[in-house]
């Protein structure tokens, strides 16, 4: 009996170890995202199959800096072994390369999540940027995240083998999948921490089973990560952190150690613009900076809710990515690494905020990156317009963020001007003063919906007329750049679709004569038209802005003007509506025929026809169209 007993006992704990295992095994499919991807992915690296290796290096070397900053908490992690490293080893008689690390390493939830999903918000975009035909795509993987998946370029099968420093050895997972719409999970005893990556290359793969190849491509990618890489028992790279070198240190090869460097830490494969490297010792603080300009802009450069920032090192230990305290937000295009020798170890981005040192520093890093900015505009204009075409938007943020540098900010600003004819943004504020008549007194400028809208505008009569410069704004960030910057070298900015129009001394006593006749002579039209569109005009006056237009409508000074409104609307703000005021050209043919008309009621179309172009023309939808189509077509069958 009790050897019986024993064998149910001994059948029943066999059977649960089974169903345990079972349960820990499970097939799941890729999400379908993940799917697409990949078949993305192939398609792009079919000519530069080599990129595979420079992600997996990549990602090694971000669970190492991760175990470093988790570790400053809890030494533990490091379970006897703190020299990080990658280690990468063939097998010939198996056609398998494989690639260990023994950073953070995953857990089974986070293998799952990290290789089976995607839940990033620029996959749509990477996948957008693939598909154009006119686009390096091999460039972009690293850059939007989804470096992993370049691995079934080279591979048809890919086993991940991975144990979360801190876990037990029974903790282990290992993720299987031939990258085909499915994937195998489940759990396994590792002892050592960390992820080790192993691919059962392709036929056409083979290259990747040369060490010599190996080492080659590692040194073209890899050679400034931090982190030792050996391939057999070789280092294979120089795992010197380049910002830690002085130039003489990096010798003649200097400039293309930055740019590696950059593309490293950026996972951008175009090089930089510019860079600056500084070092600062003695007084308070230490640290080194190394900051980058870019030369294309990130995917997500206006999804605001993104982090971004500088690498941030204290005395050579990593510490955090996306640092944001370094860098205000109009800069955050800039990629880089912050070193410093104060800052305490377990510093967290809570302390960053209160610590008076980093407001130091931060001045300091703005102060480089204008600096690299005034040069290139100054002794590169060609490179400083394609940095102004691809941040030129972001840059003009700045005013209204940092009061300490807006006159810096301004001397970089660019503008499109009635004076080029073409929509490039080329012209300084500097430029526009140089070029002011005597008399001018200020710098005039005009905000539309587009440039087309812009350049199209009656506003600009008067000035085309005169040969006044007018500056032609059309991003949406503008009228919050000029509500911050009113004024630039003692010359105040003035908008010409707001306020009475006063061109100063640049008026001749006959015009400004002439008008004050005009105004006694049109007083009962005025009268007319403003009682016609009460409640839809704010007043109705004459001009002598418009010299072909017959009608235009301005805002007050202090009211917000027809494109802000627009665009307060458009992002759901409710505002109050603030109406426009009407002027009217008395030297246009049609005014000096309305002025002879007696009939209150054919006044009133034309009234309406007047107002409604005048709104068109400003960038105003009607709200009645085919109100408006009528009132036209009525007065057109009449002449």
């Amino acid at each position: 009996g009790v050897e019986c007993e024993s064998a149910v006992q001994c059948y029943t704990s066999i059977k649960e170890q089974i169903m345990s295992v079972q349960a820990q095994q499970e097939t799941r499919g890729f999400q379908a995202e993940v799917t697409q991807l990949m078949e993305l992915v192939a398609k792009s690296l079919y000519s530069n199959p080599e990129i595979f290796l420079r992600e997996l290096i990549s990602n090694a070397s971000d669970a190492s800096d991760r175990l470093r900053r988790e570790a400053l908490s809890q030494e533990s992690l490091y379970e006897g072994d703190g020299e990080l490293k990658v280690q990468i080893s063939v097998d010939k008689d198996n056609k398998t390369l494989i690639l260990r690390d023994n950073g953070i390493g995953m857990s089974r939830e986070e293998i799952i999540e990290h290789l089976g999903t995607i839940a990033k918000s620029g996959t749509r975009a990477f996948k957008a940027l693939l598909e154009k035909k006119d686009q390096d795509s091999s460039e972009l993987i690293g850059q939007f995240g989804v470096g992993f998946y370049s691995a079934f370029v080279v591979a048809d099968k890919v086993v991940v083998c991975s144990r979360r420093a801190g876990s037990e050895p029974a903790a282990g997972v290992e993720w299987e999948s031939d990258g085909k719409g499915e994937y195998t999970v489940q759990n396994r005893e590792q002892k050592e921490r960390g992820t080790e990556i192993t691919l059962h290359l392709k036929d056409s793969a083979k290259e990747f089973l040369e060490e010599v190849r190996l080492k080659t491509i590692i040194r073209k990618y890899s050679d400034h990560i931090s982190l030792p890489i050996y391939v057999g028992e070789e280092q294979v790279n120089t795992a010197k952190a380049l910002w830690t070198c002085s130039k003489a240190e990096l010798g003649p090869e200097a400039d293309e150690q930055y740019k590696e460097f950059y593309k490293h830490i950026s996972r951008d494969f175009e090089p930089p613009l510019a860079w600056a490297h500084n070092k600062v010792e003695g007084g308070k603080l230490t640290y080194t900076s190394l900051l980058y300009i870019p030369s294309r802009a990130p995917f997500d450069l206006w999804m605001r809710e993104h982090r971004r920032g500088l690498k941030l090192y204290v005395k050579r230990v990593f510490i955090m990515d996306n640092a944001q305290d370094f860098i205000p937000t109009y800069l955050r295009f800039v990629h880089g690494v912050i070193d410093s020798s104060d800052l305490p170890l377990n510093i967290s981005r809570e302390l960053l905020q209160s610590n008076k040192d980093i407001d130091v520093m931060r001045a300091a890093c703005v102060k480089r990156i204008l600096g690299i900015l005034e040069k290139m505009a100054k002794e590169e204009t060609e490179k400083y317009t394609q940095f102004w075409n691809t941040f030129g938007e972001v840059l003009k943020e700045g005013p209204a963020e940092d009061f300490a540098n807006k006159d810096r900010i301004a001397h970089l600003l660019r503008f499109a001007s009635t004076q080029t004819g073409n929509a490039e943004q080329s012209v300084g504020l500097e430029q526009y003063i140089e070029r002011m008549p005597a008399g001018q007194k200020a710098i005039y400028y005009l905000i539309a919906d587009n440039y087309i809208a812009a350049k199209s505008s009656p506003l600009l009569e008067v000035f085309r007329k005169k040969g006044i410069e007018v500056l032609l704004l059309s991003d949406r960030v503008d009228e919050w750049l000029v509500s911050s910057l009113q004024e630039f070298s003692g010359k105040p900015l003035q908008s010409i679709a707001k306020g009475d129009l006063d061109l100063g001394d640049l008026e001749d006593k006959e015009s400004k004569a002439q008008q004050e006749d005009q105004e006694k002579d049109f007083s009962v039209l005025l009268e007319q038209i403003q009682k016609q569109l009460e409640g839809r005009v704010k007043s109705v006056r004459l001009t002598h802005r418009l010299t072909d237009s017959p009608a235009c409508v301005v805002f007050d000074n202090q009211d917000l003007s027809g494109h802000m409104q627009r665009l307060l609307k458009a992002s759901g703000q409710e505002i109050s509506a603030t109406l426009p005021i009407l002027e009217l050209n008395p030297a246009h043919v049609l005014l000096q025929r309305l002025k002879l008309e007696l009939d209150a009621e054919r006044i009133k179309p034309w009234a309406n026809m007047l107002l409604g172009q005048a709104l068109l023309a400003e960038g105003e939808p009607l709200k009645d169209p085919a109100e408006f189509v009528r009132h036209l077509n009525n007065l057109l069958s009449e002449v």
